[in-house]
């Protein structure tokens, strides 16, 4: 998979996506991205990308040119299944959207910086416009690399055990049960006997009632 992003924060970016899983996915051939610096296709040599926006009020917004240009230089090289702009008022990022968007080829990312981009780049261009939550960042590049690792940790091979992603929690529609490793017994806490059982089927039946009961007691709107 290919994820190209467009930013004016190239920095914000460059050590999430340069370590642990993303990292080594990149190392293992599994996964490109490449960030592309929004100021190269500045308006002018100043390096002008945003201007103050039509009919007043607080914040800068993002032009149509160096946008316009950005996307079409890269668009000319490749087709993309999805150009994805990283906005609050998108679709709320969940696990199905992850899972779906981790079979793609090609994706394009725009971060939003400022006070936003200018309307007509999303009318003309953009495929899918997606939010982490409802809650406002300084710019899209945080954003982007959740939806960056969201998605390639899904990539088959990225995980050393790829079944670790099948149980993850909203994979199956549930919170993910308790987990526990060694030792046995902490601070007079035990792990659960059933789980130093053996008996794979029970532990998996287990496993099951404690995420449902999680998911009812912490997502009960997943339940109904």
């Amino acid at each position: 998979m290919r994820i190209d992003i467009i930013t004016v924060m190239p920095e914000l970016l460059e050590s999430p996506l340069n370590h642990s899983m993303m990292k080594r996915a990149q190392e293992k051939g599994l996964l490109e991205v490449h960030l592309h610096h929004l100021r190269q296709f500045a308006i002018n040599k100043h390096g002008q990308v945003d201007d103050m926006q039509y009919g007043g009020g607080a914040g800068m917004v993002i032009m149509c040119e160096p946008l316009s240009k950005a996307i079409e230089s890269l668009q000319a090289v490749r087709k993309y299944d999805e150009v994805i702009y990283l906005t609050p008022d998108g679709k709320t990022l969940n696990q199905p959207m992850a899972n779906k968007l981790s079979l793609c080829e090609n994706l394009l990312m725009i971060c939003g910086h400022y006070k936003g981009i200018d309307q007509r780049i999303r009318d003309l261009y953009v495929t899918l416009e997606i939010s982490i939550g409802d809650y406002v960042l300084s710019g899209g590049e945080l954003a982007a690399a959740v939806l960056v690792d969201s998605i390639g940790r899904l990539i088959p091979g990225v995980l050393n055990d790829e079944t670790s992603a099948l149980t993850d929690s909203h994979q199956d529609g549930l919170l993910a049960p308790p987990v526990y490793t060694r030792p046995a017994e902490f601070k007079n806490l035990k792990v659960p006997d059933i789980l130093l059982s053996g008996h794979f089927a029970l532990i998996e039946a287990w496993r099951h009632e404690e995420a449902l009961k999680r998911t009812a007691e912490r997502r009960p709107d997943m339940i109904s």
